[in-house]
């Protein structure tokens, strides 16, 4: 291969890098100091592109020259500093007490309220920034000719990172923001200012996510959809460099810019798998990333399923609502009768995320791979094999069994945010599969007529099959929850250290535990292929994976009616909110922020918190 072409290639690489890093860093610095998964950082990214696009060229039409679009590129990070003050101050600043996973939920409420204030603000056709003023002409290099603003872009992340690195080590502020990443209750305990320190390290991070953005206007359109295109790639830098360090991050974002650049010859249709991958032999080797440490993602524990008492009105109450949803066919018409089907259906995933999240302490981001895996076990039963019902739905629960017990073997050596990445990589790795194997799955047409049999093709019929199945299979994990195992797995999550002692084969329980999950994901995911006659890769999803995430929060992790209450509440507010309107993310976003502030143990938890509050 011509040696001039693997140097430009080599360039683009270290390009990509350098934004990435600029972006990535922020998110890193974050997750340091205060523990959150920003889900919002990439709509901070579009907020800066948006920004620039727009600033950019008024600035240029009064004064000509680098300054102006410089000065533009920069006023633009800095509007969305302030705009990440905006959010920590009255959102985030309001739940920095409740579970982080929670806090993880209303910043996917932002990323959805932003998406459509965006929108709102800009118009939906995309935006084409302005070149860089002097740095039109390309250059060349070794024959070849190169974008001279990417030169700049490559020398930009040094500089980032150079800056940073005298912040953090010359200044106050980064001496307490180093010391809030070892050890925040410290920090605590010294009397530090944790308010303003965080407000501070928001605008930090925000800064730099609007940077990141704002420097991508001469190269591509400001457009929605971006923050979704950047976060998972900002993610996985920040994971693999190690949660926390900004030099894991730049060396991190240096791998997979090459691994981009050289990897698009290889799998054109796949760089960003071959990122997942990357992140899921990386975290195999070293399971805290190239410089991280051990990490909790946090809260977990603290909102899991307790050992308590049964009330006394649990069974009475059971009972009664599944009489009540038994008898639901008497009173609602075919298009209730479907929309119940799926929160039964989604209830029933959502609890299968109970037993890892709950019980276990087992964060996962992927658990879309086994509701697909299960989905497309019973598809491809009926169409290789023609398979009937009743015969697919086990095949599909043994696939997504046998996934989740091959994923859960890697999986269980790591903790934390490290866990829950781990998860993801492997879902995309198989939503990857799924949408390249045409042969065998379809590929993103997918696979169409999986009918359910005679007996069960009526609504009335299949919503009743479908009520009967998520009952035994919520039954059989209450009592694994409720069992020796359950309490088992209950010790490894509150303390991993006293388990171990006590003789408990901890990875072995979780293992288990990750395989009984799949298992009921992957017979809600069989239940859905037949409830809608076909499956495709959306089903292995990262938003299949933030639905379930999102019913299990939204209803409490802490019970066991939670899923199924979340469930119900997320559907109804789709159901609700989308034909009225254009702006339904907004609504949403707005819907879910409201829950978390009013909810902040989820509805059933913070319900059941008040009822057992003294008079």
């Amino acid at each position: 291969m011509d040696p001039s072409f693997l140097a430009i290639q080599a360039l683009n690489g270290l390009s990509s890098a350098s934004s990435l890093f600029i972006t990535a860093c922020g998110l890193t610095i974050v997750f340091g100091v205060t523990r959150i998964v920003n889900f919002a950082h990439g709509s901070l990214y579009m907020i800066g592109a948006y920004t620039a696009a727009t600033l950019v060229p008024r600035l240029l039409e009064l004064s000509f020259g680098p300054v102006a679009f410089w000065t533009g590129i920069l006023a633009s990070a800095i509007v969305v500093g302030l705009i990440g003050v905006l959010i920590e101050v009255l959102l985030l600043r309001r739940i920095y007490g409740a579970p982080e996973l929670f806090q993880l939920l209303a910043t996917f409420g932002v990323v959805l309220v932003v998406q459509d204030v965006t929108i709102l603000m800009f118009g939906p056709e995309d935006i084409l920034g302005p070149r860089a003023p002097g740095l039109r002409a390309p250059v060349e290099i070794l024959g070849r000719r190169f974008p001279s603003y990417e030169l700049v872009l490559i020398a930009a992340g040094p500089v980032v990172l150079g800056l940073i690195w005298f912040l953090l080590r010359r200044t106050r502020f980064g001496v307490l923001v180093r010391a809030a990443t070892q050890d925040r209750e410290m920090i605590a305990a010294l009397g530090v200012n944790q308010a303003l320190l965080f407000t501070g390290t928001l605008f930090l991070g925000a800064f730099l996510a609007g940077l990141g953005g704002a420097l991508q206007i001469p190269r591509v359109s400001a457009h929605a959809g971006m923050d979704l295109s950047i976060i998972a790639e900002a993610f996985v830098v920040t994971v693999v460099g190690g949660m926390g360090s900004v030099p894991g991050a730049f060396l991190a974002a240096l791998v997979i810019g090459q691994l981009q650049a050289f990897g698009i010859l290889i799998f054109p249709k796949s760089t960003l798998v071959v990122v997942f991958l990357l992140m899921a032999v990386v975290l195999a080797v070293r399971p805290y990333g190239f410089f991280g440490r051990p990490e909790m993602i946090g809260g977990t524990h603290a909102v899991g399923i307790a050992s308590r008492e049964r009330p006394p009105y649990a069974i009475p109450a059971a009972i009664g609502a599944i009489g009540i949803l038994a008898a639901l066919p008497l009173i609602g018409d075919a298009y209730v009768l479907k929309v119940a089907t799926e929160i039964l259906i989604f209830a029933l995933f959502a609890f299968s995320l109970q037993l890892l999240i709950g019980v276990g302490g087992l964060v996962s981001f992927g658990h879309a791979a086994f509701f697909g895996l299960g989905a497309y076990g019973a598809a491809l039963a009926v169409k290789w094999f023609v398979f009937p019902m009743e015969a697919a739905l086990p095949a599909g629960l043994l696939l997504a069994a046998l996934g989740a017990a091959v994923i859960g073997a890697f999986v269980v050596r790591l903790s934390g945010i490290y866990l829950a990445m781990m998860t993801l990589a492997a879902a995309q790795i198989v939503f990857a599969v799924a949408f390249q194997w045409v042969d065998v799955t379809g590929g993103d047409n997918g696979i169409v007529g999986v009918w359910p049999s005679a007996w069960a093709s009526g609504q009335t019929a299949y919503y009743l099959f479908t009520l009967a199945l998520t009952t035994v299979v919520a039954l059989l994990l209450t009592r694994i929850i409720n069992a020796p195992f359950g309490y088992a797995l209950r010790a490894a999550r509150d303390s991993e250290a006293r388990a171990e002692a006590i003789g408990l084969n901890i990875r072995g329980h979780r293992w288990l535990a990750f395989t009984l999950a799949g298992a009921a994901a992957g017979l809600a995911g069989g239940i859905y292929a037949f409830s809608r006659g076909s499956v495709d890769p959306t089903l292995l999803g990262i938003p299949t994976s933030v639905d379930a995430l999102t019913m299990l929060l939204i209803g409490g992790i802490q019970t066991i009616s939670g899923p199924l209450v979340g469930a119900g509440v997320l559907h109804v507010l789709r159901d609700q909110i989308m034909p009225l309107t254009t702006l339904w993310r907004l609504f949403l976003g707005l819907s879910i922020i409201a829950i978390v502030l009013v909810f902040p143990r989820g509805i059933v938890g913070t319900l059941r918190a008040w009822g057992e509050e003294p008079a």
